[in-house]
Formats: structure tokens, C-alpha cells, sequence
């Protein structure tokens, strides 16, 4: 069905309601839109029993017939996969069209209980899977209001039962007004401010409603609900063995989320909780919370029983890149400005990723700063220049529960899952370089990224070159690149070995990667590189120089079937990728010493009167 040319799909559910001892023809509400009566399928009933002798009230939608126009029918052609940086139309919807649309829906006949399809979203992806929305006390679907322009990547169908009236709004109104500035991140402050009043108004506005909305004797009801289901399910939920994801609140006015958050993940035996520590009972309404970026952080999206990790992943958005790159990381960039140049095909370094091949394919291969402090600059810049996804091949460990605590908010580790990062295994390194990926490997791993005191810009790679073998059965372009710039980022005083020497921290390191996951990626690691132990090591900041990446001439094995078959073709080509590195790491060396704004004071001036960080000049290449 389709209202204003957007489809939407629906599927046939029962919904039973002792109240109810006759069937009632079930109603569809639209925000915002007319209401449309519907059997929803011969097989819909509502109540214990149902016949074809109670007619459906026909209700006609102000747009037309609620069908899809004949010439509109390529419309429902469901989307094979997204691009990056595509447009998921977060923050779109405000609290304002929630208001509206409560007001709509709140208009009770004495009928039955209501079914509600949001239909602002557009065709599903291929082989999307069904999330069923069950609201709690609120029962209020138009929670989802700020969500349901991209929801059409998430659901092949949204079931959402409520019944006669709809939730309170209880969160925090600026928090609920802010919301529509997602889109204004890079606005000037005046205007931010400026925005955020008109939104407070519109609110306040719509306050008045709430009365209307959620009745004194509607909440008795719905607290007696919830108190009778409550003591159901606490009597089974040991059962449950699925996995699940539990989103709490830190300022709840109406509920002990916190608490039940706690208590829900010490019962269940698969359960990872995310906890947005100053939202309030409306989470999903508020600013800064987009449903689709929790549920794929927290590897929540998947098609099947378990989930893929390199078929289930959607591209970031760019709602999702401007909020991890220009809110949460634009600090670090400003301070950092990375600069990044490539290499030609007939050895000129140039600025920028024109060097780097633009059909996968490519294996990028290099350095592992401290702390994977390169990652995200990195990632960035491709998909910023190239419009492309670099896959970063990570340590399974970050993938576990080991890395959560109890009460665990949005982390870093979870931006990096939604950006690419996927664990080190070889049947995922192999889906990747077969489905033609940009796939980022450090062959250093932990052991680079955790080095210690004295060994910034040494490698730490494996003995076996698997990973060119991989890469020549699908002809991948090989670019092997070095990073610079740690030195000037921070000063490490504390590494492994001098906390190895506190016989308190030395247990607590032992017992906490005792259990730790271990990458492997073709073969056994031995010697330096297979030391993978987590520590967080001490160092202090320093005042920021720049990050400079060189991406190296890019090497070809497409048609080199010896790479696969001769163990010292392959070595040999190998050790030459890890020279190519470490020539690069040489070069941006000596060659940062030319460049007029590696102190950040000197860029900062430099943007205050000029350009944005990325186009801040540097050395001649």
C-alpha cells in the first residue's frame, strides 16, 4: 500500500483482547494522515472469534486509494544494498510531528485495539529481517517518529500493537528538541541556538496535549497491565536463551531503568545492555540517540540464526559519518590534521588518494600506531575523497562481552563495528577480498598497537606471509602504506614490561587475557607479534604535531598464480610490501620537517583566516 508514492508492508498478526468478546474489523492509523480500515489478509482476526459477516468501515485516505499506482510499481522493487554515506533522513522527523500525530490518534470511536504502520519509509532491503516494536507503558509507536525515514533498511515489516490510547512524553525537552540539529552540526552556534528555541516552542506548544493523550485513568490502567505482565515474565525469563539487547536510561522519570537494566542482565544469559546515562524515558525521541547506529554497534543486525559479519553490515550513513567525524571526532581532527598522499603508478607522490586503485579488490597493508590511533583518520579519508568502505581487519576480542562492562554506554568500539571493523578470521578476510572490499590489515596487531617505550615505527609482522597468498586467489591490488605522527600525539611512560614488574597489575593483566579470543588469520603467529596481550598503557599528551600517511605504489597479483603455489615467491614478495612500509615511514619522517603547520598553534591560525582542516597545506611531496 502506498500513501504520497511510499510503500510500505504490513504483515497479518493476531492480536486477542479479553475485553473484547466479538471481532472487531482492525484499524490502520497514519500519523499525520487519515485513517484506513482493513481485513489486513483473510487470515487477520482480532479477538477469539471473527466472521465475514462484520463488514469493514471504509475510510479513504486523502491521497488516493491506498494502492499502488500502476505506474509506480518499480517502486516495490526492494534495494539489492546501500552505498556509504547514503541518506538515511535521520532528524527529520522532530517531536513536533510526534505531537501532531498524537493528536490524530489519540481521536478514540470506542473501537478496537489499533494497529499502526509507519509508511514514511520506502521499499526494505533485500532480505531485510522484521523488527516487531512492543512499546511498554508508553505503548506509543511514534516513538519511532525520528526513525522512520530509515527504518526502511531495518525492517522488512514493522508490527506495531497499541491499544486505545497512546503514551506520555516524558524525557527531557531539550534533549527532545535538539534532535533536529543532527543535520546542523557544522551551523555556527547562533544558529544552533536559534533552531533549538523555534523546536522548544513548537514543543511547549504541543505540551498541552499530553493531558489529552495519556488520561489519569489510562495510566492506572496501563500500570496494572505492566504489574500483571511484569510477574509473567519474571516467572520465565530465566528460559530465555535468545540474544538480547537491552537500552536503558539514566534519567528515567517514570521507570527504574538503570536498575532494571541491571537486574535483566544478570538474568539473562546473552544479553548486552547499552546505557545512554543522561536521557530520559523517551530515549528514542531524544537527541543523539539513532536506533539503526546502536543496533548495528552493538552487532544487534542480522539476516540469519547468527549473524555474518561481512553480509549483514550496512554502510554507514551520513548522518552516521557526521556524527562520529564531525561531533565526537572533529576534536581529534582539528588537532591531528591528517595529511594523506599516494602513489602514481609511475612513482610521483602526490597528495590525496588518487594513487590508490579504484576498483576492489585493494589490500591495504601497513603500520599500527599506538592505540590504532591512525584508524579513524584513515577511514575517514576514504570515504570522505573515494566514497569508499575500508574494512578493517580487527582483533576478535573486541567483539566480545569482555570488553563491556555492566552498564556499558556507547563506546568507541562500537563506532568502530559500524565503521568497517570486522574480526581478524580468514573465512572473513576471504568473503572480503571475494566480494571485491577495501580491506585494511596490520599484520603487527596488538603487539604494534601496544608497543612498547622505544619502538614507535617498528614492525612487528609474522614470520608467514599467508595473507599475500589470500590476496593473489583474488588478483587484490596490494597498497602497502606507513603512518606518522604518534610521537608528536603522545609520550608513552608506562608500557608492558614496566607494568609487568607491579605484581598486582602483572595478575590483573594475566587473569584478564587469560580467556581473551586470539586472532589467527591463516596460520599460527609466533615470536614478538604473537604477544596479543590487552594492557592500557601510561602516557601522557604532548602538544599535537599532524598525522601523515603515504600509500605506496600499488602491487599487482593479479596473474601471479606462483604467489599461491611457491612458498618463496611469496615471502619474497612479502618482505618487499614490508620494506615499502617502512621506506614510507622513513620518507614522512625527514619530509614532516619540511612542513610549515606541524605544530597545531601554526594551524590554527592558519584556519582561523583560511581554509577547513583538511585543506590545510603542507610539505611539497
Amino acid at each position: 500500500m502506498t500513501t504520497n508514492g511510499t510503500w510500505f508492508r504490513l504483515s497479518p498478526m493476531i492480536l486477542s483482547n479479553t475485553e473484547y468478546k466479538t471481532c472487531y474489523p482492525v484499524s490502520i492509523t497514519i500519523p499525520g494522515n487519515s485513517k484506513l480500515s482493513s481485513n489486513l489478509g483473510a487470515n487477520s482476526r482480532v479477538g477469539r472469534s471473527c466472521s465475514s459477516r462484520h463488514n469493514v468501515r471504509n475510510r479513504s485516505f486523502s491521497s488516493g486509494s491506498g494502492f499502488l499506482p500502476e505506474n509506480n510499481k518499480e517502486n516495490l522493487e526492494a534495494k539489492q544494498e546501500l552505498k556509504p554515506l547514503w541518506d538515511d533522513g535521520y532528524g527529520t522527523q522532530t517531536v513536533k510531528d510526534y505531537l501532531e500525530a498524537a493528536k490524530e490518534m489519540i481521536k478514540s470511536d470506542g473501537g478496537p485495539p489499533r494497529w499502526f504502520c509507519p509508511i514514511e519509509s520506502g521499499p526494505p532491503l533485500q532480505n531485510s529481517p522484521v523488527l516487531l516494536y512492543l512499546p511498554a507503558t508508553s505503548f506509543n509507536k511514534s516513538k519511532l517518529q525520528p526513525f522512520l525515514p530509515l527504518l526502511e533498511v531495518l525492517p522488512e515489516k514493522i508490527d506495531t500493537i497499541l491499544p486505545y490510547l497512546l503514551g506520555a512524553t516524558l524525557g527531557d525537552p531539550i534533549k527532545m528538541a535538539n534532535v533536529i540539529n543532527t543535520k546542523n552540526l557544522l551551523t555556527s552556534p547562533a544558529k544552533q541556538i536559534e533552531s533549538l528555541i523555534l523546536e522548544l516552542s513548537s514543543l511547549m506548544t504541543g505540551i498541552s496535549s499530553l493531558a489529552d493523550i495519556l488520561p489519569k485513568q489510562t495510566l492506572i490502567w496501563k500500570l496494572k497491565l505492566l504489574k500483571s505482565a511484569a510477574a509473567y515474565s519474571n516467572s520465565r525469563i530465566h528460559s530465555i536463551k535468545h540474544e538480547v539487547l537491552i537500552l536503558a536510561s539514566g534519567k528515567d522519570s517514570m521507570l527504574p531503568s538503570k536498575h532494571e537494566a541491571q537486574r535483566l542482565s544478570d538474568l539473562l544469559k546473552n544479553c548486552r545492555v547499552r546505557f545512554f546515562k543522561n536521557n530520559g524515558h523517551t530515549l528514542l525521541m531524544e537527541d543523539g540517540t539513532n536506533l539503526l547506529t546502536v543496533l548495528k554497534g552493538t552487532c544487534t543486525y542480522r539476516r540469519s540464526k547468527r549473524r555474518d559479519p561481512v553480509t549483514d553490515f550496512l554502510p554507514p550513513s551520513m548522518s552516521e559519518f557526521q556524527k562520529a567525524f564531525d561531533h565526537l571526532l572533529g576534536w581529534f581532527r582539528a588537532a591531528t590534521s591528517p595529511v594523506t598522499f599516494s602513489t602514481l603508478a609511475d612513482g610521483k607522490i602526490v597528495r590525496g588518494l588518487k594513487g590508490v586503485p579504484d576498483n576492489g579488490p585493494v589490500l591495504l597493508v601497513g603500520y599500527h600506531m599506538l592505540l590504532g590511533a591512525e584508524i579513524g583518520s584513515l577511514v575517514e579519508e576514504f570515504l570522505r575523497e573515494k566514497n569508499v568502505m575500508v574494512y578493517g581487519m580487527a582483533h576478535p576480542e573486541i567483539f566480545t562481552l569482555n570488553m563491556e562492562e555492566h552498564l556499558q554506554e556507547i563506546s568507541g568500539f562500537d563506532y568502530f563495528k559500524v565503521f568497517g571493523a570486522t574480526p581478524a578470521t580468514s573465512s572473513n578476510f576471504f568473503k572480503l577480498l571475494a566480494s571485491k572490499s577495501y580491506v585494511l590489515l596490520y599484520p603487527g596487531g596488538i603487539r604494534e598497537a601496544l608497543h612498547r617505550k622505544g619502538e614507535e615505527y617498528k614492525l612487528f609482522w609474522p614470520d608467514e606471509p599467508e595473507f599475500v597468498r589470500m590476496a593473489a586467489r583474488f588478483g587484490a591490488k596490494i597498497v602497502p602504506f606507513g603512518v606518522v605522527g604518534e610521537d608528536d600525539l603522545v609520550k608513552l611512560f608506562l608500557d608492558y614490561d614496566d607494568l609487568m614488574r607491579i605484581p598486582h597489575v602483572k595478575e590483573m593483566i594475566k587473569r584478564r587475557n587469560q580467556n581473551a579470543a586470539r586472532v589467527r588469520v591463516g596460520t599460527e603467529m609466533k615470536g614478538e607479534v604473537s604477544k596479543q596481550d590487552f594492557f592500557v598503557p601510561g602516557f601522557y599528551p604532548k602538544m599535537p604535531g599532524r598525522f601523515y600517511f603515504l600509500f605506496g605504489k600499488p602491487m599487482e597479483t593479479k596473474g601471479r598464480g606462483d604467489l599461491v603455489k611457491d612458498k618463496i615467491k611469496a615471502n619474497e614478495f612479502y618482505l618487499q610490501i614490508k620494506s615499502d612500509v617502512e621506506r614510507s615511514m622513513a620518507y614522512l619522517i625527514k619530509k614532516r620537517e619540511e612542513d610549515p603547520y606541524r605544530h597545531l598553534l601554526d594551524r590554527l591560525l592558519y584556519r582561523a583566516i583560511s581554509a577547513p582542516v583538511h585543506q590545510v597545506p603542507t610539505f611539497d611531496p
